[in-house]
């Protein structure tokens, strides 16, 4: 077990929450989840750490949050219902379904992203085989490739073209790859601090002090607010709402760069990949047939 991947975490996150909702002290949730590991289990260890922190006197939510990752999130659902007197238990669900619903955004483009990727790495391997393919035709390309100053040439033109076909394919599955923000993060934290009877003002006070890290950029939660305000609707519930409309729109979002992968890895196919198949291929090849000719006196 990975204990900050963010499955990992939700599931132990589930567990803590459980345990509070069966009247476990929230100090002791760690070590109730440390003794239930064994010795060479990661979470064990994790949760070993956090509650060393928490009897040497650390607030429940610092101790989770020294761990970074994925445990930001529980640490701030948790500072903020402990700041407005709210179950903890409730907040710690909330913000596992959060994680899960980003977590399921970013499988379904990964996995749209897998097939393209795979397809582009392995037309990587063209010219290379290229090589093979001319010397059990017979052709002299491989000695034509380190001997002959052409070949030498087309050598260095087509081991570049390679590295920057790599390069740039690299770079355009990097840009459709699912972010590392959490879609609704935000709007789930608010609706948490409102929940437990805080003002729109004080709630969003508690929201800013907290260290988001990766939150989501889609932020309309003033947007809510003040709709709330308006219609005289409990926010929180809006708020929820706003999440997981967030939520979709990245689900969405990201599913249409995996489907513009597959056009935008053409480029380097086409201006750099087939160059090198014909450098490192062809080339040799007409040159090992150009050389072995002899011409008549």
């Amino acid at each position: 077990m990975r204990p900050n991947d963010t499955a990992d975490v939700a599931a132990t996150t589930l567990r803590i929450a459980v345990l509070l909702e069966s009247g476990a002290i929230p100090e002791r949730v760690f070590s109730y989840i440390a003794e239930a590991c064994d010795d060479d289990d990661p979470m064990g260890a994790l949760a070993r750490r956090i509650n060393g922190r928490i009897r040497d006197g650390v607030a429940v939510a610092d101790a989770v949050e020294t761990e970074a990752g994925s445990w930001q999130w529980v640490a701030s659902a948790w500072r903020i219902a402990k700041a407005v007197g709210a179950p903890v238990s409730p907040a710690l669900r909330s913000i596992v379904a959060v994680a899960n619903d980003a977590r399921e955004a970013a499988d379904d483009v990964r996995i749209a992203l897998a097939e393209p990727a795979s397809t582009a790495r392995l037309m990587m391997w063209l010219p290379a085989l290229s090589v093979l393919m001319g010397v059990a035709l017979g052709f002299n390309s491989a000695a034509i490739l380190v001997t002959n100053p052409i070949g030498v040439a087309c050598l260095v033109l087509g081991v570049s073209l390679i590295l920057i076909a790599r390069w740039w394919t690299r770079r355009i599955v990097a840009a459709a790859a699912p972010s590392t923000m959490v879609p609704g993060l935000r709007a789930e934290l608010l609706s948490i601090a409102l929940a437990g009877g805080a003002s729109p003002t004080r709630a969003q006070q508690l929201v800013d002090d907290v260290d988001l890290g990766d939150a989501d950029g889609d932020d309309d939660t003033a947007h809510i607010l003040r709709l709330s305000a308006i219609a005289g609707v409990p926010a929180a519930d809006l708020l929820r709402a706003s999440a997981a409309a967030i939520v979709a729109r990245a689900r969405t979002a990201g599913r249409l760069r995996a489907t513009r992968l597959a056009t935008r890895l053409l480029l380097p196919l086409g201006a750099c990949t087939l160059p090198a198949f014909f450098l490192l291929g062809v080339a040799p090849m007409m040159l090992s047939v150009i050389t072995s000719t002899e011409v008549p006196l």
